[in-house]
């Protein structure tokens, strides 16, 4: 007769009932972890999709200026960037804001560039039907262009003028590579440090180097342009979105400048000069993370009495 071979050590029914009880026991708290991580990952990405992308933080704080006149001190300045009106941002949304923002009855409105996401001219139709649903915005409203109002590879002059054009149908002054004086308060605007007119030269130039100072210039790398060496005063800037999605207590992955050190934000320049780069309202794709979007309310002072 043929002898039936002893079963083996490793042989699963060799092995005693105790054996793969245990085993299974000690699968279980892997199969738990692995059930909440991909429950907590399900839920972080719907919080990144549907929540964060919406959920402005309203930032207050002291603006410092050299020469301030006293009848402008306590006045409000609203910085706002990176509208991208397109097909990726709901209008309802960026009304609901643009609205809170009149209701401050700010002195000034200031908007550093991207107000939309080019994607046909049907763009900016929606973005005049945007602004003429909360117009005005203050008192005084300055902007400055970012490198998508100029349209396909940022070069395209007839969008960014279409986009000027619309902007000033609503009493937005666009400041391309100017400078103005509104109040005793200078403002300069650059044209886009990745577009076809980005020419910081002819708006310095024509700088008062007595009066308090604000710059608007979408892109924060163009601060590191030599011409800004003897600048005095703020640059408010957009463009880098703060990053969109950014792990706790780590850089972000994504950063769309050179200088890493220009994410979000206040950046000191050296003396008197300071950076400030708002993390904007829209996006390019639906999804932030630990980077909300931002409106900033900004109250004048007196420099050295912040």
């Amino acid at each position: 007769m043929r002898s039936t071979p002893e079963p083996s050590e490793g042989d699963p029914k060799s092995q005693p009932a105790s054996l793969k009880s245990s085993r299974l026991m000690a699968r279980r708290p892997f199969l738990k972890c692995l059930g909440w991580t991909g429950g907590v990952g399900l839920i972080a990405g719907a919080y990144a999709w549907k929540v964060e992308p919406h959920w402005v933080q309203w930032v207050r704080k002291p603006l410092p200026l050299v020469g301030l006149p006293q009848g402008l001190v306590g006045e409000k300045v609203v910085q706002l960037s990176d509208l991208h009106v397109g097909p990726q941002v709901e209008l309802s949304y960026l009304a609901n804001v643009l609205r809170k923002v009149a209701s401050l009855r700010p002195r000034w409105v200031l908007l550093s560039g991207d107000f939309i996401t080019y994607d046909g001219h049907w763009v900016v139709e929606s973005l005049d039907r945007l602004l003429g649903m909360v117009s005005p915005l203050g008192a005084r409203v300055f902007a400055c262009l970012g490198n998508h109002d100029y349209g396909e590879n940022w070069s395209q002059r007839h969008v960014g003028d279409a986009v000027g054009a619309i902007l000033a149908r609503h009493s937005i002054e666009v400041l391309r590579n100017q400078s103005v004086v509104s109040d005793g308060l200078q403002l300069i605007g650059l044209d886009d440090y990745w577009g076809p007119d980005f020419d910081p030269g002819k708006a310095l130039r024509q700088r008062d180097r007595f009066l308090p100072c604000i710059c608007l210039c979408h892109n924060p790398d163009a601060v590191d342009e030599q011409v800004f060496e003897d600048f005095r005063g703020w640059v408010f800037s957009g463009h880098t979105h703060g990053g969109q999605c950014r792990p706790p207590f780590l850089p972000p992955p994504i950063l769309p400048v050179k200088n890493r050190q220009y994410v979000a934000g206040e950046v000191s320049l050296g003396p008197g000069k300071s950076l400030y780069i708002n993390r904007g309202l829209g996006h390019l794709i639906q999804a932030r993370f630990n980077v909300r979007p931002e409106v900033t309310v900004w109250n004048l002072v007196q420099a050295g009495k912040a």
